[in-house]
């Protein structure tokens, strides 16, 4: 190779590695949550696990910690969200519009919903699955016998389309009850109108923990019908955004898979482990790439714990729902939930 060959290649990789190195600049939302001082996050209504307000106001529930480990990654302060309660006809104009910087709200990854709506999913936080709950004393035992039975279900959602896929493949022509809202989708199965409540499996378990007069008087059959990869989504066209709200919930998990936690996070900052180093930023300055300062995902496990502990503390074993991880737990424990490095 000749000199202005070997000189070419070498400024290649020189510009290669300088750019690997710049800072990130802060996107259009970013510079907007700044002025206002708020990140406004849309959130269920309603579903206690995942979100739900106390009467003084105070939400709490998996999303709702995902939003605010967002949200002391950006402004140091948990309590600068501003909670936008939408139901589920209403979540994606309220993010392509500008109303909520993001989404988090137990939604379904799509191809459609993906491809089509001018939004990026960051990742998956939660797997489930659609699945259908029946009175205790139907002694229904499994979907196959679901044939002909009326089902309430919630519109614009992905139960919707999935009830009638599953319907015509089994050949159960069953009956959709639709509604426009969660609550009056309650309603109708808690009085009686339909003999079956189809949702998110997850879904069911809350619905049944807050609206049955008593829960073991229902029964979520076994079956699942789906699969409903939930996360949070942002607006398209902010990438410097987008790699914010997704690499937060990534050092979530990583920071399971390494032990650190919420009341230990103050410790690791002594650790000599490479990766917990890289994660709380006592070696290589990871936040800069992000716009970010070095203690971004400090703040984040500081503020919510790690993946695990919001499972367990929303969701668990811990939690009213008593959901297991299942699917839910780390790569490493048998389950789906897995990071790219923190490096």
């Amino acid at each position: 190779m000749n000199l202005s060959k070997l000189s070419t290649l070498a400024a290649a990789v020189a510009a290669v590695a300088t750019l690997s190195a710049t800072p990130a600049h802060a996107g259009k939302t970013i510079d907007a949550i700044k002025a206002r001082g708020q990140v406004i996050c849309g959130v269920n209504p309603s579903l206690p696990g995942f979100a739900a307000a106390d009467s003084q106001g105070n939400w709490t529930g998996f999303d709702i910690d995902i939003c605010k480990a967002i949200t002391a990654t950006l402004l140091s302060d948990v309590t600068k969200v501003k909670w936008t309660p939408l139901n589920a006809s209403q979540r994606f104009a309220a993010l392509q519009s500008g109303e909520i910087d993001v989404l988090s709200r137990n939604t379904t990854w799509t191809l459609t919903r993906d491809a089509s709506l001018g939004l990026n999913f960051t990742g998956v936080t939660y797997y489930d699955g659609q699945g259908f709950m029946v009175t205790k004393k139907s002694k229904i035992t499994s979907a196959k016998q679901l044939k002909g039975a009326t089902v309430c279900v919630q519109s614009g959602t992905t139960t919707e389309k999935n009830l009638a896929d599953y319907s015509k493949s089994m050949n159960l022509n069953m009956k959709p009850v639709v509604f426009e809202t969660q609550e009056a989708t309650n309603k109708a199965y808690f009085t009686g109108r339909c003999q079956v409540y189809t949702t998110d499996a997850s879904g069911l378990a809350s619905v049944r923990n807050k609206e049955a007069t008593n829960p073991a008087d229902h029964v979520i059959l076994p079956d699942l019908i789906s699969k409903e990869p939930l996360g949070p989504s942002v607006r398209r066209g902010d990438d410097e955004w987008f790699a914010i709200v997704k690499w937060v919930v990534f050092a979530l998990i990583e920071a399971e898979e390494y032990g650190i936690t919420q009341a230990n996070v103050d410790q690791m900052k002594s650790s000599t482990d490479p990766v917990v180093q890289r994660i709380l930023g006592t070696s290589e300055d990871t936040g800069k790439l992000l716009g970010l300062d070095k203690d971004w995902a400090y703040r984040a496990i500081k503020a919510v714990g790690n993946y695990g502990e919001m499972f367990e503390r929303n969701l668990g074993p811990n939690s009213t729902l008593k959901l297991p991880r299942g699917a839910n737990n780390l790569w490493s424990k048998g389950g789906l939930i897995y990071a790219p490095p923190v490096r």
